[in-house]
């Protein structure tokens, strides 16, 4: 790691920069956009007319498979502002928080998850990073158990309903700014960070990490990271949250049987210890003629053995 001085600038013994991982979320750590996946929970809720919802979905698969250049995404931006313009930030809130199981369960990405788990382990700090609102991103990077968001701010008014405009646009090179803040801010060296993404729009987020990692890219994107030697990865096992059961690694596995197998040969041989040596064939006679006596000895004292 690199070592900075609280200025950024001249390094000094005693002070070392964190290392982060910063991973987009649609088609990287979900398959699919996010704000599309809530479609349903907003249609039950009365948010959204059918038209609308499927508009969204038609969109959705835009993006599948064409991807999502600046033009597109300025486009799906605009209609999303048109449409919540009016909606009460706390209830797409308590929607989000009611219906995220539901929605997001079967679309994680089971490599994503992996991915993010690696990097806490190794001690580097996980970032979401989506052009998604945060009153979306920020309970789902909770139940992902991920450190921290950069997410897109919608404007709200003073009755705390959506204005129709935003106070930052996490998108493109506006990502790449709050990730230099937050480097700035935590003490993050982005030279020895990693970034995640599938969309050629974060082309900017992807150069400006030290090990850009490319997801089941668009083709621009994918263009763009064969000319640049940019790792490619492919993630298709979308997987539910409660189906990962913590298992053991070989070393734990090796632990956990020696210390059962040690406490198993302690407890053998406490009980050879405490148990008595098994009497001889003389010594078990002898306990049965001692029996007999007491149990055949008349009130004089004297003793009369019964006939077999």
């Amino acid at each position: 790691m690199t070592t900075f001085t609280d200025k950024g600038q001249i390094p000094f013994v005693g002070w070392t920069a964190m290392e982060a991982a910063f991973f987009d979320l649609d088609k990287t750590v979900i398959a699919r956009a996010s704000m599309v996946a809530f479609g349903k929970p907003l249609y039950r809720a009365g948010l959204l007319s059918r038209w609308l919802l499927l508009r969204a979905l038609y969109g959705q698969l835009v993006y599948l498979y064409l991807g999502a250049d600046e033009a597109r995404m300025a486009k799906m931006r605009e209609a999303a502002l048109r449409v919540t313009a009016g909606w009460s930030r706390d209830h797409i809130r308590s929607l989000v928080r009611e219906t995220l199981e539901e929605v997001i369960e079967p679309i994680i990405y089971e490599e994503a998850l992996d991915l993010i788990r690696f990097h806490q382990g190794e001690g580097r700090k996980v970032f979401i990073v989506s052009a998604s609102p945060e009153e979306i991103v920020d309970p789902l990077a909770h139940y992902l158990g991920v450190d921290d968001v950069i997410a897109t701010r919608p404007k709200v008014d003073e009755h705390g309903r959506y204005s129709g405009g935003v106070d930052f646009y996490s998108y493109g090179p506006t990502k790449v700014v709050a990730m230099q803040e937050a480097a700035e801010r935590d003490g993050i060296d982005l030279a020895a960070s990693y970034a995640y993404s599938d969309s050629i729009t974060d082309e900017p987020m992807l150069a400006a990490v030290g090990h850009p990692v490319v997801v089941n890219p668009d083709r621009a994107l994918a263009r763009v990271a064969a000319e640049r030697d940019w790792e490619v990865r492919i993630f298709e096992r979308p997987v539910k949250m409660r189906d990962r059961v913590s298992m053991p690694t070989p070393g734990q596995t090796a632990a956990i049987s020696g210390g059962l197998a040690a406490i198993v040969a302690g407890v053998v041989v406490f009980w050879l210890l405490r148990r008595e040596p098994e009497p001889s064939r003389q010594e078990r006679w002898q306990r049965a003629i001692r029996a007999r006596t007491r149990r055949t000895a008349r009130p004089g004292g004297r003793t009369a053995l019964r006939r077999r």
